[in-house]
């Protein structure tokens, strides 16, 4: 009777299924294509369209290094994908933080973890902190997309996610417009030690999508003032080309 019971269920489930499909077919972000029950957000199309970096890959210094040379000593960096403008990625990555799409930010932290995941460069990484966004700009949005991404990598790689180690005292406006310098001077006072201690000896913080890398140096400034011997690492979803 029970495994009728199942059978019965299992079917009915296949049903409502199809039935959903059919009624709200799930389409691609991109090129708005119905996805395939083996295709999640982005059909597989798109995704071949996005660039890797491969960062995790390199054995010599990776362009992400040296981004940061002169400014901030670093453990590791890696990022999955190139970002341009007007590229597929800049809409994926719109879509994440402007649509509502709380599953798709998950689904590419988990995709970031499988591909670290057999890198010995990021083994001694221990624990994960994401950009933290205000609280004002987390009510409109419902979510942190860092957050997000950093929850994704944290079911593969099995690490702890520090939510309150560092919070952001200021809803800034857009820095698209200012040069580094401005960007980093913004950054700076954006930010402020939150009530987790830090007992780790290396962390790794978690951002969406890296430019100049202003907001991440003043994140990595700040805890290195607090905490001297922390090793740092940056991991992130991409980086601009």
């Amino acid at each position: 009777m029970y495994l009728i019971n199942t059978k019965i269920t299992k079917s009915i489930g296949r049903y409502l299924e199809g039935f959903q499909h059919l009624v709200f077919p799930n389409v691609c972000l991109q090129c708005s294509h119905e996805l395939s029950r083996f295709e999640i957000h982005i059909c597989a199309f798109c995704w071949d369209k996005l660039q890797r970096t491969y960062f995790e890959s390199y054995e010599e210094a990776s362009g992400m290094d040296q981004l940061f040379w002169g400014r901030i000593e670093l453990s590791e960096t890696f990022a999955m994908y190139y970002f341009e403008k007007e590229k597929p990625i800049q809409e994926i990555l719109h879509a994440l933080k402007y649509q509502f799409k709380a599953p798709l930010g998950r689904h590419f932290g988990e995709s970031m973890g499988k591909a670290i995941l057999n890198s010995q460069k990021y083994k001694r990484i221990e624990a994960l902190i994401p950009v933290p966004i205000h609280a004002q700009k987390r009510f409109i949005r419902g979510y942190n997309q860092s957050e997000l991404l950093a929850e994704g990598m944290a079911k593969i790689l099995e690490l702890p996610v520090l939510l309150d180690a560092v919070e952001k005292k200021a809803n800034s406006a857009s820095q698209t417009r200012k040069n580094r310098f401005l960007r980093w001077d913004n950054a700076s006072e954006q930010f402020c030690l939150g009530k987790t201690v830090i007992t780790y000896r290396h962390i790794a913080i978690v951002d969406d999508v890296i430019t100049t890398g202003s907001t991440l140096e003043a994140m990595a400034q700040l805890l290195r003032a607090k905490y001297p011997d922390l090793q740092i690492s940056l991991l992130s979803f991409a980086i601009a080309k």
